[in-house]
């Protein structure tokens, strides 16, 4: 079938400056603006001085991105990815605990957290309670009550912050952005997110290679060796409970697979696939949650699951009355049915808006709306929202300006919190109930260890 596929293209004859842009929507209420407490009176041109928290994978990315700017300190708790970063920064001083790093304030402006997702909020925190910049990899944290720390910590740090979804700064996204908040599909009561990725407890060897996964223990393994050399393997447990190293946890991703140390795909892939409708449909908090999947293990995440959100009757930034709406997200295996039974084209991964007159289907690089002969000769809404300087370039320019970025702590906070609930509703196998002003199951209090979890002796978050 011949598609209609809408490409990202901005017209000259509708071109908002930044500036206009950004203040419209802060007075809309879509973001968090606050003039940063650092760099006021420099020159734009005048370089950050960034510090470094993970200098390798990830984080060797991360760096080559604020490249533009002093590089003043890199810290990683393996030697052989702090050695390897500092060979082009030899001037940078090096750390292995961050900790140490904010014993030196007056080092840097800005920080760039690239940890593994079970320390992002101790490395985050301490910036923040500096009124140091942030920029923190998705998700923001490991869990719930940790989002709402930092959330609350960067509102009254007044700093400039961004979370690491760099598709948030993309044309794509802007314009269909623009599709559903200017209801080209009428109101929106569903949404559908899914993902292709099987990252987790596999049932089998099979399903392993099928998913080009690494079959990880079903149980936590007893069995020890020494860590690779240069690896301070206490560092990088930080707060989660102590275990010997064992090689399937490190090196590589495939820590992302422990709840100890991350959240699986929910949270990692859904930082960047939930974003869309998060933004789309001015969502925040969700009034409950349900989600199914294989028998929840107590030390691995899934490969497949889905979780459902049911959102209240809110208002857009644009000040619509917007109706309730229900949005699932599907993982691994688990599609939309719409998908399954052919009604609409089988992406890969995708999103879909159900609008009351139409859908829009979407994924990183492309959109179309639907049913296509419904939407023949349609014209898109004139963009508003500006195009960004790019999503790195985005949170330098907002330390230097007071600007905001587009995915600051206050937006990445809720979308985490919102991302982690549906992974504590899969864990407990209970529909939840949420109070959010009091971040509370009220139907399920054995939820509350996965909301705050505890921290090794000798780590807190205060």
């Amino acid at each position: 079938m011949t598609q209609r596929i809408a490409r990202t293209a901005q017209s000259a004859s509708s071109r908002q400056t930044r500036r206009q842009f950004l203040q419209t929507t802060a007075a809309a209420g879509a973001l968090s603006f606050a003039a940063p407490a650092l760099l006021r009176g420099r020159e734009l041109n005048e370089k950050l001085n960034i510090a470094i928290i993970g200098s390798g994978g990830r984080g060797g990315a991360n760096l080559k991105q604020v490249a533009s700017e002093n590089i003043v300190a890199l810290c990683d708790v393996s030697e052989e990815n702090l050695n390897k970063a500092a060979q082009n920064y030899p001037d940078a001083k090096r750390f292995t605990d961050f900790r140490k790093l904010f014993d030196q304030p007056s080092l840097f402006d800005a920080v760039v957290v690239s940890t593994c997702e079970h320390t992002h909020a101790f490395a985050t925190l301490p910036a923040l309670q500096l009124a140091k910049h942030v920029y923190c990899e998705k998700p923001l944290t490991h869990g719930i009550w940790e989002a709402r720390v930092i959330r609350q910590a960067a509102a009254k740090a007044k700093v400039a912050t961004q979370m690491g979804t760099q598709m948030h700064a993309s044309e794509n996204y802007r314009r269909v952005v623009e599709l559903i908040q200017s209801g080209a599909i009428g109101p929106v009561r569903e949404a559908h997110v899914w993902v292709s990725r099987a990252w987790g407890r596999q049932p089998s060897e099979e399903a392993a290679r099928a998913n080009n996964d690494i079959l990880v223990a079903q149980e936590l393994p007893t069995d020890s060796s020494p860590p690779p050399s240069g690896l301070h393997w206490e560092l990088w447990l930080g707060p989660a409970p102590y275990r010997p190293f064992n090689a399937v946890y490190v090196p590589g991703p495939k820590w992302y697979r422990w709840w100890d140390f991350g959240s699986g795909t929910m949270s990692d892939l859904g930082s960047h696939w939930n974003d869309l409708p998060f933004w789309a449909l001015s969502l925040k908090a969700p009034l409950s949650i349900e989600a199914s999947g294989p028998p929840p293990h107590k030390y691995l995440a899934p490969a497949s699951m889905q979780a459902t959100y049911e959102y209240g009757a809110r208002r857009s930034p644009r000040g619509e009355e917007l109706p309730p709406v229900r949005m699932t997200w599907h993982q691994g295996t688990n599609k939309p049915e719409v998908w399954t039974k052919g009604g609409i084209p089988k992406w890969t991964n995708g999103v879909l808006f159900v609008g009351d007159k139409g859908m829009v289907l979407a994924d990183y690089e492309k959109h179309v709306l639907l049913p296509e002969k419904d939407f023949a000769g349609f014209k898109p809404p004139a963009p508003w929202i500006a195009k960004s300087l790019g999503h790195h370039a985005e949170w330098i320019h907002a330390c230097k300006t007071g600007e905001p970025t587009l995915s600051n702590f206050e937006y990445a906070g809720w979308l985490t919190e919102a991302n982690h609930l549906g992974n504590v509703a899969y864990r407990i196998g209970k529909k939840i109930e949420w109070d959010a002003e009091n971040l509370r199951a009220k139907n399920a209090p054995e939820a509350e260890a996965i909301i705050r979890r505890e921290y090794r002796d000798g780590w807190k978050l205060a």
